[in-house]
């Protein structure tokens, strides 16, 4: 994200501390963007295409990545993910599925559906700081494109 302070991260997990862990140990590797924490995958694609109440939230002219779990109530990350993908306007927003699931066939199908990375969330805490504090590094260098399909690279 080399520096740009517009690309919103989207933390779409279920469990409090892990979502707490990611934001602290990503700040920790420099990175200082916005996050929005999402706590499910209902909640995701409400904020994404809008419910019968509310439109979506996201906003053209904007970057966003999102950091996806798999294993969540009522909607799942692979669910979120296959209708992010067939939707022409957010296909192009990356997608890294962080989750515990380890699972080759499960990685594999990620990928096939369009993620753009798979990082598997280690149990232990050391680890999984440590893991977290590497994405980072990754997303310190990252171009994201805006919603619109222009390239966010201030």
């Amino acid at each position: 994200m080399k520096n740009n302070q517009e690309v919103t991260i989207l933390i779409t997990e279920d469990d409090e501390g892990h979502a707490r862990l990611i934001q602290k140990n990503l700040r920790r590797s420099g990175i200082n963007n916005q996050f929005i924490h999402l706590k499910d995958g209902q909640e995701a694609l409400d904020f994404l295409f809008g419910n019968g109440n509310e439109p979506s939230k996201v906003q053209s002219d904007a970057s966003y990545l999102m950091l996806l779990d798999i294993r969540m109530p009522k909607v799942d990350g692979v669910q979120v993910l296959e209708r992010m993908k067939a939707d022409e306007r957010l296909k192009l927003m990356p997608i890294i599925m962080l989750t515990t699931t380890d699972d080759p066939r499960e990685i594999e199908r990620c990928h096939i559906l369009g993620c753009n990375s798979y990082v598997v969330k280690p149990v232990e805490y050391e680890g999984f700081v440590n893991a977290v504090q590497q994405l980072g590094l990754f997303l310190s260098v990252v171009e994201v494109p805006t919603i619109n399909g222009n390239c966010s690279n201030k």
